[in-house]
């Protein structure tokens, strides 16, 4: 491990040995490089962590096996930091978002009288368990097309204070839970994308909603359903007043933004992001029925400059729902297919944005080896839809020019 960080970024002893230290209490994790550090990963030893890429990498791209290097880390210095790296301070993230490691909980309640009355968004009371840790909470179901199309729509999920304290959930309001929508393999496999696509966000910007994989069994006190309890992954979303505290962010409701107020290089880096995820359902306008901009995306002004950070990633091309359509005056046929939907700005920043995500795209496509649950074939499909972006990025000049004949 000490020999694999040290050739593929600059560490410290202190920080090897501090990364050590995290294979000694999780002894099955590897050690990959961050910015200036090595770090313990999920799941699997390096040697089969490897051999996996290579094998998915090959069968999707009928290319030679990548080195270890390109798939799990990235080289410091080849990394602009522009987009990379904020260039403000931060707060440290709540006990709930600062560790990712898979969360096993249970919810115990009227899940059946949830689901059936689900029009009427009210709340219910349920008991979760975590760890050692029992308390009351809140629910209600929430969202808009998936609250149309889901069996198992997605949460809302209330806490308070007092119960909390001293336990993972310390601090935290109120969470949107997202769930697995329906009880097909598929349908637990593209909770997982979508929480990939949040973590690749992370990767990309510090200005983004952090996430939190959780293993939930569910168990309906009305004994209503088929089964008394079902095993689902699911994954929490960080608060917009926990991102903003973050950053001594202020949450802005508007009704509209104009592109001369948001931050160039997020802005950029999210224009970007969509494209590589194939996203279009997301917009810098005002939705139908929304009173406050934006579609999909939440605005935050930190040091006078808006940021805008996306979330609901259900109906990107890479986690391609069964249920994903896309807007029929995209002219695309599928929500596999890329169109850029990003708006007019300066060229050199979109060419920026596209050399850094470039440059990280083992950390990316480590991202997706690294999601517990996933089969080797979410795996491959989701590699071969990630890298065929990347395959775009070899030319970044056309790249960035077909961003331009298509910008907003």
């Amino acid at each position: 491990g000490k020999t694999f960080c040290q050739q593929n970024t600059s560490i410290t002893t202190s920080s090897y040995q501090a990364a050590q230290g995290n294979l000694e209490r999780r002894p099955n994790c590897i050690v990959r490089t961050a910015v200036s550090d090595c770090q313990c990963a999920l799941r699997r030893s390096l040697s089969e962590a490897k051999k996996l890429a290579d094998e998915q990498v090959r069968i999707s791209t009928n290319k030679p096996p990548m080195r270890m290097a390109q798939i799990m880390t990235f080289s410091v210095r080849k990394l602009p930091a522009l987009v990379l790296i904020a260039l403000f301070s931060q707060a440290a993230a709540s006990p709930l978002f600062e560790d990712d490691a898979v969360l096993e909980i249970s919810m115990v309640g009227p899940l059946s009288s949830l689901i059936d009355e689900k029009k009427n968004r009210e709340e219910l009371p349920f008991v979760l368990r975590a760890n050692d840790d029992e308390f009351p909470i809140k629910v209600r179901v929430r969202g808009k097309s998936r609250m149309r199309v889901c069996d198992f729509p997605p949460l809302r999920v209330n806490f308070s204070d007092d119960t909390t304290k001293q336990t993972v959930f310390a601090d935290q309001d109120k969470l949107k839970l997202v769930t697995h929508c329906r009880n097909g393999a598929s349908d637990q496999a593209d909770v997982l994308k979508e929480y990939a696509a949040y973590r690749i966000f992370n990767l990309i910007t510090d200005v983004s909603y952090k996430v939190r994989l959780a293993q939930i069994t569910y168990s309906d006190t009305d004994q209503g359903m088929q089964e008394a309890s079902v095993d689902r992954y699911g994954f929490f979303i960080e608060s917009s007043s926990e991102l903003a505290g973050r950053f001594g962010a202020d949450l802005v409701q508007t009704s509209g933004v104009t592109l001369g107020s948001l931050d160039t290089q997020q802005a950029a880096a999210v224009f970007v992001f969509q494209y590589l995820i194939g996203n279009t359902d997301w917009s810098l306008v005002t939705a139908d029925l929304d009173d406050t901009c934006c579609h999909n995306g939440d605005l935050f002004e930190i040091d006078s400059r808006r940021y805008y950070v996306p979330f609901d990633f259900d109906l990107s091309g890479l986690v391609d729902a069964r249920y994903a359509r896309p807007d029929r005056s995209l002219g695309i046929r599928s929500v596999t297919q890329r169109r850029y939907r990003g708006y007019c700005i300066s060229p050199e920043a979109l060419k920026d944005a596209i050399r850094a995500i470039s440059a990280r795209k083992g950390d990316i496509l480590g991202v997706v080896v690294q999601v517990p649950g996933f089969t080797e074939k979410d795996i491959s499909t989701a590699v071969k839809y990630l890298d065929e972006f990347f395959e775009m990025t070899e030319d970044v000049d056309q790249l960035a020019k077909s961003f331009d004949r298509k910008c907003l």
